[in-house]
């Protein structure tokens, strides 16, 4: 190996690893290594950034914004509205809301499909009665395989057109995903719809439907005692009868700003002391009313009650890209700057030791918030949360949305075939969007995900400068070497079990652009066409069913569905094995070796 190639590989090996830590987030990582292989040599300063103009990145910007527009238009409610209903049985309601995840994450991007649309299963449980972790994961794995169907459904395809572009003359089109994801998408649909549900363990607390919020765990929350309170003097375990009847759980005191030791059941309770309680919201409130307890940050709710429009609950759940992702609701200024009360935290039934307003709060947390009435969908978005229930986050331009419709087909099709550069389809579609209102000027850069977007373009010139260096022929050298004597669909197959295998534990982003390159020099060094070879880490790098942290989607439905990291694989590894299985012999009928 060559100097440089063993910087590379080393920078490369040091993400990797990273990202499996997870204890700095992928965007920090990609960037830091970027600059850290210029100063190296190893990529030229001039040609540093431009991952960041690069049309993969573009494109992915432009797709968040353009799904923002659909959703916001009322297009995607017109059709959930219409076609979901609680009467249904589980199983074909899991078929029609994968089927609709499906075409929706195809043609707009496939975390934004997700996010749409769990409010809406949720809300169906509740009506259904039944725990909503027996259909989130399902409607999860169903925006992911659909988004594979074409070219803006996920970002690994952007990526491959992209690379296929550099590499050979002509990136991918719109629609020449659809043969093999299409298939693939139809048979991961009818698997999930009919057999993967039932594969699914649930845990304890969520065998009972009813409240979404009571099927999967409890809230830890705080609330504190009040001068002249007539809990003053008294023990904790005498309150016990009172925690009973209102089904609350106590779980100790936080006095002077520290928590004490153990449950604290003789302590006698001093004015400001806060009960640690763990309880479902409902039963949080009727404790704190039957008690005349107050809010635990003291003295905050006069603050929010001099709004004068009263206060209002809401529960969201906390994906990777929130404000609040790895900090605290003191340390963003939740009160102060939003005059809004972290209650509570949910953490798929894990009890939370610290106090709740300086928990970290991490990926699929479930965040009980006390807020001005009105103000939900301003502070929802401020925190960069999803609701969990059809609370609006955003007003939707019913009278706007054939337009919204019209525009983005328009678009579509005129890069389907040819007549305009797909990022400047998307382009038009997006100041379309602003100048008719659709996308608010002022939230434009607010739907874009900037993490991604920062990963992409760290990512990209690292990649470029392994292949440039000879190491991703390096890589393909070996894997042809590991095979030799086996024949070319063997090759592929063993191509895309080890992208499936990086794909569940990294970014998918960050594993495609290392295993585009790869593919390519596998084919040629094999001497057959690149395009199977490509369609084939396509495929592997957008399914990951593993894990929770494969994919954004299966984050985010962790905390609201109450599952645990072991959970995923039951549904997830005979998912991934019946993709392998269709879609090998599919790429090798609709791209021939």
């Amino acid at each position: 190996m060559t100097s440089d190639q063993i910087i590379l590989f080393s920078l490369f090996g040091a993400v990797f690893g990273l990202l499996l830590w997870g204890k700095y987030r992928y965007d920090l990582v990609a960037f830091a290594a970027l600059m850290l292989a210029v100063v190296l040599g190893v990529v030229d300063s001039k040609h540093a950034f431009d991952g960041f103009g690069h049309p993969a990145t573009l494109v992915v910007a432009l797709v968040l914004v353009v799904s923002a527009g659909l959703v916001r238009s009322g297009a995607v409610f017109l059709i959930t509205r219409t076609l979901v209903d609680a009467s249904r049985s589980l199983g074909a309601h899991i078929a029609l809301m994968g089927a609709i995840g499906g075409v929706l994450s195809a043609f707009m991007n496939n975390v934004a499909a997700l996010a749409l649309l769990m409010p809406v299963d949720m809300q169906t449980a509740r009506k259904a009665g039944r725990a909503p972790g027996l259909s989130l994961m399902p409607l999860s794995f169903a925006t992911i395989l659909g988004g594979m169907v074409t070219l803006i459904g996920t970002p690994p395809n952007i990526i491959i057109a992209s690379i296929r572009g550099d590499a050979l003359g002509e990136p991918f089109r719109m629609f020449d995903f659809a043969p093999v994801g299409g298939v693939t998408a139809i048979a991961g649909l009818i698997f999930v719809a009919l057999i993967g549900w039932r594969l699914i363990p649930q845990p304890e607390a969520a065998q009972n439907g009813g409240d979404p919020m009571g099927d999967h765990g409890q809230y830890i929350a705080e609330l504190t005692i009040p001068e002249g309170s007539k809990l003053i003097g008294k023990r904790v375990k005498e309150l016990d009868d009172e925690a009973a009847k209102n089904d609350v759980a106590i779980l100790g005191v936080v006095r002077d700003g520290k928590r004490r030791y153990g449950t604290q059941r003789n302590t006698e309770l001093l004015a400001q002391d806060a009960l640690v309680l763990e309880a479902r919201p409902e039963a949080l409130d009727e404790f704190r009313a039957a008690l005349s307890l107050d809010f635990a940050e003291a003295g905050r709710q006069d603050k929010l009650t001099a709004e004068g429009a009263g206060l209002s609950k809401i529960e969201v759940v906390v994906p990777e890209t929130a404000r609040i992702n790895g900090k605290t609701a003191q340390a963003i200024g939740l009160n102060w700057r939003q005059r809004s009360v972290l209650m509570g935290i949910s953490r798929g039934g894990k009890r939370i030791s610290k106090q709740v307003r300086k928990t970290v709060v991490r990926p699929g947390d479930i965040l009980l918030l006390l807020v001005p009435a009105g103000a939900e969908a301003d502070v929802t978005e401020w925190l960069g949360c999803l609701p969990l229930a059809e609370r609006g986050l955003a007003v939707t331009q019913d009278q706007k949305v054939w337009w919204a419709i019209a525009m983005f087909a328009a678009a579509v099709a005129a890069a389907s075939i040819g007549l305009v550069y797909l990022p400047v389809a998307l382009g038009l579609v997006v100041v379309g969007y602003v100048l008719t209102k659709i996308v608010p000027l002022s939230e434009l850069y607010t739907h874009i995900e900037w993490p991604v977007v920062v990963l992409l373009g760290s990512m990209i010139p690292l990649g470029a400068a392994l292949e440039t260096s000879g190491g991703t022929e390096l890589i393909a050298g070996t894997l042809v070497g590991i095979t030799e004597g086996l024949p070319a669909w063997a090759v592929l197959t063993v191509l895309m079990i080890v992208t499936m295998t990086l794909s569940d534990v990294l970014n998918n982003t960050a594993t495609t652009i290392v295993a585009a390159p790869v593919g390519i020099q596998m084919a040629q060094a094999l001497g057959k066409n690149p395009d199977p070879f490509l369609m084939a880490v396509a495929v592997a790098a957008s399914c990951a069913f593993l894990t929770p942290i494969g994919h954004k989607n299966n984050t985010l439905i962790l905390g609201p569905g109450g599952y645990r990291f072991g959970d995923y694989w039951r549904m997830g590894l005979p998912l991934e094995i019946l993709v392998v299985a269709v879609s090998i012999p599919a790429i090798l009928v609709f791209w021939p070796l």
